[in-house]
C-alpha cells in the first residue's frame, strides 16, 4: 500500500514537471536586440525612403503666389455653386505605375519617392508655372500585424515611414507565447509577394531589409513552442480529465479494499 502511493505521488509530480518545462520559454526567447553593449554606438546603413506602388492612392497639391495660374494643375471634384474650388481629389496608381496629372496627362511615379515625384513635377510644370510648390502624401499607407501579439490589426501609418518596432508597438507588442526570432514580412511588389523573416532577438536586425516597412506589409508573429504545447494540452484537456478520474477512482478502490 505504501508502494502504491509512493507511485502515485512520482507519478504527479513527474506530469506537472512535464508540463512546466514545456510552458516556460527561456531568457534569449524573448529579450530583443542581444549582444548589445552600454553605450555601443552603430552608424546606420539602412537608409530607407518610401517610394509609391501601382494601387497607391496619393494627395497631391500645386500652389503658386497666383492661384488662379496653379488651379488647372490640382485634381478637383469640380466648382462648387459659389464659384469656388471643390475639394481636392486624390490620385491612383493605374497598374502601369503612372497618375494621370491634369493638362500634363500620364506620369510615371511607381518606384519614385515623394522627393523623387517632387521633381519630376516641377521639371514637368515649368514650361507652366514658376516656382510651384508641391505638397505630396502618401493616403493609403497601412500596416497589418497579425498572430501573436496583443492587438492584432490593421494600422495607418501618419508620416512616411515605419519601422517593424513602432508597428509593432501600435499591436501592443507581441504577447510572451509570440517567437521573436523568426518575424514574417509579407511584401507585396506590383502584385508580386515576397517574403522575409526577421530576428528581432539580434542586434543585426536594425540592418534588415524589413526593418523598416512599406505600405501594406503584413507582419505575421509566428507562436513559440510554449504556446504550440499550451494549445496541444487545451485539445487533450479531456483526456487527461478522464486519465486523471480513472487513476483516482482506481487509487479510491484499491485503498478501500485494503
Amino acid at each position: 500500500m505504501k508502494h502504491l502511493k509512493v507511485n502515485l505521488f512520482k507519478f504527479f509530480l513527474l506530469s506537472i514537471s512535464i508540463v512546466m518545462l514545456h510552458s516556460c520559454a527561456s531568457h534569449k526567447d524573448v529579450v530583443y536586440f542581444q549582444g548589445v553593449g552600454d553605450y555601443e554606438t552603430k552608424v546606420g546603413e539602412n537608409n530607407h525612403s518610401q517610394t509609391f506602388k501601382v494601387d497607391d492612392v496619393v494627395s497631391i497639391n500645386v500652389s503658386t503666389l497666383d492661384p488662379q495660374a496653379s488651379m488647372p494643375f490640382n485634381l478637383v471634384g469640380g466648382i462648387d455653386e459659389g464659384g469656388m474650388r471643390a475639394e481636392q481629389l486624390d490620385y491612383i496608381v493605374d497598374k502601369s505605375g503612372n497618375i494621370d496629372f491634369p493638362v500634363i496627362g500620364p506620369v510615371k511615379i511607381a518606384g519614385l519617392t515623394a522627393e523623387k515625384t517632387k521633381e519630376l513635377l516641377k521639371e514637368k510644370l515649368s514650361n507652366y508655372l514658376k516656382d510651384p510648390i508641391i505638397n505630396i502624401r502618401l493616403k493609403n499607407f497601412t500596416v497589418t500585424i497579425l498572430g501573436e501579439v496583443k492587438s492584432p490589426g490593421t494600422y495607418p501609418v501618419i508620416g512616411e515611414q515605419i519601422t517593424i518596432l513602432e508597428a509593432l508597438g501600435l499591436a501592443n507588442d507581441l504577447t510572451i507565447k509570440g517567437k521573436r526570432d523568426n518575424i514574417l514580412v509579407i511584401r507585396d511588389f506590383d502584385g508580386t509577394k515576397v517574403y522575409h523573416r526577421i530576428n528581432l532577438t539580434s542586434k543585426e536586425a536594425l540592418d534588415s531589409p524589413v526593418y523598416y516597412l512599406t505600405q501594406n506589409d503584413v507582419v505575421y508573429v509566428e507562436p513559440n513552442k510554449s504556446a504550440i504545447t499550451a494549445s496541444a494540452l487545451d485539445n487533450r484537456a479531456t483526456i487527461w480529465v478522464s486519465i486523471a478520474s480513472v487513476l483516482i477512482t482506481s487509487t479510491v478502490l484499491v485503498l478501500t479494499r485494503n
